[in-house]
């Protein structure tokens, strides 16, 4: 879901955990970002829910079942720099999981406009999420069973072994 008048981010986001007390780690291939901006950071988080009825104004709060304060909740994902509109990155050790009550399935992956301070800003905010501000882009996390993505990040079809 795109935010209207905001940069048309798009892409994957990818998350990968191959058993339950495993690390989950990530893939992110965004483009869409302003190529004057290529220098600010953008903030990427987990938030609450995996409704978009209201676009990324319904995703709810960061994700933070732990009640701990920013940036300790397995809702950040942290800072990200844009190079030449697009974002490139793999991430692991995440806090955040896969599996059991507290998944990340079903939740959103939010795209923010600006820099997470990491709850280093002095204020409530800062503490709850990081002084991010608007949301550009967001999706749900969803569960992919049968479909294998490329590294150009086109989808293909996997062959079952008979």
């Amino acid at each position: 879901m795109l935010a209207e008048g905001k940069p048309q981010v798009t892409g994957l986001v990818l998350f990968k955990q191959f058993y339950a007390y495993g690390k989950l780690e990530v893939v992110f291939s965004l483009a869409g970002f302003p190529m004057e901006s290529d220098t600010s950071p953008r903030a990427i988080h987990v938030h609450e829910n995996g409704d978009l009825s209201d676009g990324c104004d319904s995703t709810g709060g960061h994700y933070n079942p732990w009640k701990v304060n920013h940036p300790q909740h397995p809702g950040d994902f942290g800072n990200f720099h844009p190079k030449g509109g697009n974002i490139q990155k793999f991430k692991s050790n995440l806090r955040a999981t896969l599996f059991g009550p507290q998944t990340i399935l079903g939740r959103s992956v939010v795209i923010h406009e600006q820099e997470d301070d990491l709850g280093k800003g002095n204020n409530k905010g800062s503490l709850l999420h990081g002084n991010a501000g608007l949301r550009l882009a967001c999706c749900v996390i969803g569960k992919l069973t049968t479909i294998a993505i490329t590294k150009s990040g086109r989808r293909r079809r996997r062959r079952r072994r008979r």
